[in-house]
């Protein structure tokens, strides 16, 4: 028996790790999770078997009610609202690896050796800042409390303290693991929360890829620490890919934005009255749906740009209606898609894939942009820091970003509801050049005529 479930968890860990390797793709990442469910199917039912379970009626419970509401949210959340839910996973992968260990800790008291004395209280730590700090994440992005960054008076103190003692904390209970020292777990606990909320409120809404993707990976961390606390190997192994490949993607993001990690969780970019917002009186070019269509139906090549607005709008599909109709006519269409464009990595690919638009015209900013000096038309929907050309200035919040190079397309369509700046609090130069054309109002409302005027012609 012991054998069929180590030959079962060595097929659970290798499932896990070609699902990863499958979602590096957006052509192949329908199975990589088809793959990775079934590596956790698998794991799940080995360790119910593998373990003495006295009674499975709460383990059956909890599968069917958390199995019914993941089916029910799956099914009605929008694709505008994705990063909040990857937020919330976040948050129940941390509280979960907390309360395992914190179970653990309760009923075997007395097996608490040295590894398991450091473990208990780092799983923790990491677990319980991850739930606070995803949960803050949400509200964020849910806009229930402001996007904007929250910063009070000696912030980074108190952050500063309050991980001077867990640190402390930790140390007290590895030197005497032994005396069922709940009393550290418990404000260990609390400290933890405190933690996760006060790191993630200075964070405006610009650095929320960077969050998601550090979020993830420290629910990974956690897993993997409570594995250890268990003495499972699939926890182990799946909880430390997780965390891998979220640190690594944090990593890329933080590279899109040409900034730090300790820059994003400190520096509170986009707070309000941080970014030149001085329009003053400056000219702008104020276009309707008929002059923009005309525009585009007289173009051979056409670049569309993405942004959170696209998103919000809800106009992915009216897009890709447009892009079409333009493809239909013979016009060469591509989409710019830059890393830290939406809410999440990955977003923008994830909901233009929903409208069905062909993976092969999908181009990361590094592929497309020597095309803008060549190409006819920009289409810019919804997108402004990530084309802001304040980025090659110095001394503002978006200062060495790379961006998508749209200001050296010989003509500029852009579709937004105001000439407000975007999170980083950033007024955008392009929006005046002569060269930009401003078509005002809400996304899907003017894709839709732009597209219903080209068809009349």
């Amino acid at each position: 028996m012991t054998i069929i479930i180590n030959i079962a968890y060595l097929l659970s860990i290798s499932l896990f790790i070609f699902g990863l390797k499958f979602l590096s793709s957006p052509k192949t990442a329908r199975r990589g999770n088809l793959l990775s469910m079934l590596a956790m199917f698998i794991a799940v039912v080995i360790t119910l078997l593998d373990r003495q379970i006295l009674d499975f009626s709460y383990i059956i419970a909890g599968i069917l009610i958390g199995g019914l509401i993941g089916t029910l949210t799956a099914k009605k959340v929008q694709m505008t609202a994705m990063p909040q839910m990857v937020a919330i996973f976040n948050a129940f992968g941390g509280i979960a690896s907390a309360l395992v260990v914190l179970s653990q800790f309760l009923r075997f008291p007395q097996n608490i050796d040295l590894g398991s004395g450091i473990t208990i209280p780092l799983t923790t730590f990491i677990g319980m800042l991850t739930f606070t700090g995803s949960l803050m994440a949400f509200a964020k992005l849910q806009e229930l409390i402001s996007g904007s960054p929250l910063v009070f008076f000696g912030q980074k103190a108190l952050n500063f303290f309050l991980h001077a003692a867990i640190g402390i904390l930790i140390v007290l209970f590895v030197m005497d693991p032994f005396s069922n020292r709940l009393d550290l777990i418990i404000i260990a606990l609390i400290l933890s929360s405190l933690i996760g909320i006060t790191l993630v409120m200075p964070i405006g809404g610009a650095d929320m890829p960077v969050v998601i993707a550090l979020l993830n990976s420290y629910s990974g961390l956690a897993a993997a620490a409570s594995g250890f606390v268990i003495n499972n190997y699939v926890l182990i192994v799946s909880g430390a890919i997780v965390g891998a490949s979220g640190l690594i993607l944090t990593n890329l993001m933080c590279k899109a934005m040409n900034r730090s990690l300790w820059n994003v969780l400190f520096a509170a970019v986009g707070q309000e009255g941080g970014g030149p917002v001085t329009t003053g009186k400056k000219p702008v070019t104020r276009y309707t749906p008929v002059d923009a269509a005309m525009i585009l139906e007289n173009a051979q090549s056409v670049i569309i740009v993405p942004g959170y607005g696209l998103a919000v709008a809800q106009a992915q599909y009216a897009l890709q209606d447009l892009v079409e109709s333009l493809r239909k006519e013979g016009t060469e269409v591509l989409y710019a898609i830059h890393p830290v464009a939406g809410r999440m990595p990955g977003h923008m690919n994830v909901l233009l894939a929903e409208a069905n638009v062909p993976y092969d015209l999908l181009k990361d900013m590094d592929e497309i942009n020597e095309e803008f000096q060549t190409t006819d038309v920009v289409l810019v929907v919804g997108a402004n820091d990530v084309i802001n050309p304040a980025a090659r200035e110095k001394g503002n919040p978006l200062s060495g970003m790379p961006i998508l190079n749209v200001d050296s397309a010989a003509s500029i369509i852009i579709i937004k509801r105001s000439l407000s700046p975007g999170f980083a609090g950033v007024d955008n130069e392009m929006f005046y050049d002569q060269k930009t054309m401003m078509v005002f109002g809400d996304a899907k409302e003017m894709l839709l005529k732009i597209g219903s005027d080209m068809k009349k012609e």
